[in-house]
């Protein structure tokens, strides 16, 4: 289903480590955050809060609101608007969240 554009090396191939749902993850730094989910082989990157269905990346250009995630804690945050860093922590949403 996703698949990278191949490109030619440049010193823009610098790699960060994130860590979805617990797990670790090597990633190209100029990948957003779903972008990093998709390659990871994540389809939804949340439920929906009314019925639970699966919910994944869509738009991946801020418009749909599919993708919201929990990064370092902070819920309904969303993953193709955020680019990735070092050390981030990538949770999916289950349900509605509330801030606290």
């Amino acid at each position: 289903m996703f698949e990278p554009i191949n490109r030619a090396a440049t010193a823009s191939d610098a790699r960060v480590r994130i860590q979805i749902d617990g797990l670790l993850h090597d990633v190209p730094a100029h990948y957003s955050v779903a972008a990093a989910l998709l390659a990871s082989g994540a389809l939804a990157c949340r439920a929906s809060a009314v019925s639970g269905a699966p919910r994944g990346p869509f738009c991946m250009m801020g418009v749909c609101f599919d993708c919201l995630v929990e990064i370092d804690g902070i819920p309904n945050v969303q993953a193709c608007m955020t680019p990735v860093r070092d050390g981030m922590q990538v949770r999916p949403m289950r349900g509605k969240a509330e801030l606290p």
